[in-house]
């Protein structure tokens, strides 16, 4: 076993099992995608820290906890088609990509989706599809999504994603708050959107129409 390896190993164990998360299915997703992979070189000794880190574009690579909580909230089930909004490093789509059918992952910085696809292919990752566009409105050309993870916070649902799910589909978004954001699960269920806290957090703003603007 590489020390990589041991280091993931430990994550999963301490930062993710120790601190409530239980879905075995996520569980083995983050022990086998090689985070060290999506972090910038200089930072790659820290890739298993339970921190985000920076990456290129001002943007960052999730704290390992948040990344399985969001997964952990949308259980999956093996064959869904799931909108991640806010590609980043990649990271978050390879996890995805192991919990789902098809994966499309939309990010507004072409340089980040453009390194994001690079290191997937280098992974042999071939069921995630990659656009570059405004998050905040979702990939309508691919809907409804069984589910939706995004990795920016938002100042409210943005009504395009929540329209995207399929009825009773589930959203996970971070919504600002007036000291910190809340991860946050919609759930639309018919004409209704039911919404539960799921843990305060901190992400980049979602930048776009039905985010914080342009």
């Amino acid at each position: 076993m590489t020390d990589f390896a041991r280091r993931r190993a430990r994550m999963v164990e301490r930062q993710l099992r120790g601190r409530g998360i239980d879905d075995e299915r996520v569980l083995g997703a983050m022990a086998e995608v090689p985070r060290e992979k999506f972090v910038p070189e200089p930072l790659r000794d820290r890739a298993y820290a339970d921190s985000a880190l920076p990456i290129a574009a001002e943007q960052t690579i999730s704290q390992p906890w948040i990344v399985a909580a969001i997964c952990q909230a949308l259980r999956l089930t093996g064959s869904e088609l799931v909108l991640e909004v806010g590609t980043g490093s990649g990271y978050s789509a390879a996890v995805l990509s192991r919990l789902a059918g098809h994966v499309v992952s939309v990010e507004r910085h072409e340089q980040l989706s453009r390194g994001a696809g690079e290191v997937l292919r280098s992974l042999g990752i071939g069921n995630v599809e990659l656009v570059v566009g405004d998050g905040s409105l979702g990939v309508r050309e691919r809907a409804p999504y069984d589910a939706i993870a995004c990795h920016a916070t938002a100042p409210d649902p943005p009504p395009a994603l929540v329209d995207q799910l399929v009825d009773g589909g589930r959203l996970v978004l971070p919504i600002a708050g007036s000291e910190a954001d809340m991860l946050t699960l919609l759930r639309r269920e018919g004409g209704r959107v039911e919404r539960e806290a799921i843990a305060p957090c901190r992400f980049v703003p979602l930048i776009g129409e039905e985010g914080f603007g342009s």
